[in-house]
C-alpha cells in the first residue's frame, strides 16, 4: 500500500495557549517567522506525501487563508524589489495540494478524522497533530512511513515519558517487534501511572490503514463525550495489526507556552540568519542576574 495523502487537525480551540488563541488560531502562531503549521506541511512534503487535507473548524477561516494567495501583498513586495520575502511568501500556496474540510463540531480526534473519510477514500494516509513540531532528519513522517512500507500495517508513533506524566498521554501495551518497534496488544487513554501498561506514550504521528474509519464506527464517546482516537485503535486491532514506534528526533509541544517557546529556541538556532546573534544573546543572559535569580528561584520551588 502506498501512501500519497496526509491529514492534518487544525480545527481545536487551543486553549492551552489562551488568551493568544482567542481570536488567532494557534497553528498560525509563529515559530521564529513561519506559523507552526507550515513546518508540519513540510515535514510531510519532505516525508514523499504529494497530497494534504487539512481539517479545520468555524473561526480558523485564517489557516485556509494562509494557505492561499494574496495578489496584492505580491505585487508590493515585487515592486520593491524585495525577492526574498516574495519568494517566501509565494511558498506558502506553491508548497503543496491543499484541501480543506471542515468539521462541524468539536468531536475529538477520531470524529475530525471522520470528517475527511471522503476526501481520503479507502487509502492508507498519516495522520498529523500539528501541537507537536519535531525535528527530526529524516522527519518523523518519514521514519514512520518507513516502519509502515515494512509491516504494511497501520503504525503510531511513541515515545518514552516519565511514568508520572502517564495521565496527558495515550499508552500502549506491547511486545517488541524490531529495534524500537513494537506490535501492539492494548492502548489506555491518559491511565494513572499505576495502571499504565508501559511508558510508551503516543505522540501525533499515525499512519493509518483505511480499517480506521470501520473502527471508528464501531467507536462509542468516551467520558467526555468525544471520540477518542485512542478507542478507535483499540476497535482496529480487533480486525488487523497495529504497530508502534520510537523515532529519532526532539519533539516540542508547541500547543503549551514551555513546549511553544523551546521550539522557537532550537528552530532559530537553526537558521544560519539567526543563530549567531541569538546564541551570543543567550550566552549574555546565562551570564545576567535574571538567569541567576531565575535559576535561584527554580531551586527554591523544588525544595
Amino acid at each position: 500500500m502506498r501512501v500519497s495523502k496526509a491529514v492534518i487537525l487544525a480545527a481545536g480551540y487551543g486553549t492551552r495557549m489562551l488568551p493568544a488563541t482567542k481570536v488567532v488560531p494557534k497553528e498560525l502562531l509563529p515559530l521564529v517567522d513561519r506559523p507552526a503549521i507550515e513546518y508540519i506541511v513540510e515535514e510531510v512534503l519532505e516525508s514523499g506525501i504529494e497530497h494534504v487535507i487539512i481539517v479545520t473548524a468555524a473561526g480558523k477561516r485564517a489557516v485556509e487563508d494562509h494557505f492561499g494567495r494574496v495578489s496584492d501583498l505580491e505585487q508590493l513586495l515585487e515592486m520593491k524589489g524585495d525577492t526574498e520575502r516574495l519568494d517566501r511568501v509565494r511558498r506558502t500556496w506553491q508548497m503543496a495540494d491543499i484541501a480543506f474540510v471542515r468539521q462541524h463540531e468539536m468531536g475529538g480526534i477520531a470524529h475530525a478524522v471522520n470528517s475527511a473519510k471522503r476526501a481520503i477514500g479507502r487509502e492508507p494516509f498519516v495522520l498529523m497533530l500539528p501541537d507537536d513540531v519535531i525535528v527530526a532528519d529524516p522527519p518523523a513522517t518519514k521514519q514512520l512511513l518507513d516502519v509502515f512500507d515494512r509491516y504494511q500495517a497501520s503504525v503510531v508513533c511513541v515515545e518514552r515519558i516519565p511514568r508520572e506524566r502517564t495521565t496527558s498521554y495515550g499508552v500502549i501495551k506491547g511486545t517488541p517487534a524490531d529495534d524500537d518497534v513494537y506490535r501492539v496488544s492494548g492502548l489506555v487513554e491518559k491511565p494513572r501511572p499505576e495502571d499504565a501498561p508501559s511508558d510508551l506514550g503516543i505522540i501525533g504521528r499515525y499512519v493509518f490503514t483505511p480499517g480506521i474509519f470501520d473502527a471508528i464506527a464501531r467507536t462509542m464517546p468516551g467520558v467526555s463525550g468525544e471520540l477518542q482516537i485512542t478507542d478507535a485503535m483499540s476497535r482496529l486491532l480487533d480486525d488487523e495489526p497495529l504497530y508502534a514506534a520510537t523515532i529519532e528526533g526532539r519533539r516540542y509541544d508547541t500547543g503549551q507556552p514551555l513546549g511553544y517557546i523551546e521550539a522557537g529556541l532550537e528552530l532559530a538556532l537553526r537558521r544560519p540568519d539567526f543563530a549567531g546573534q541569538l546564541h551570543d544573546y543567550l550566552a549574555q543572559l546565562v551570564e545576567s542576574d535574571l538567569f541567576r535569580s531565575t535559576e535561584a528561584a527554580g531551586e527554591k520551588g523544588q525544595r
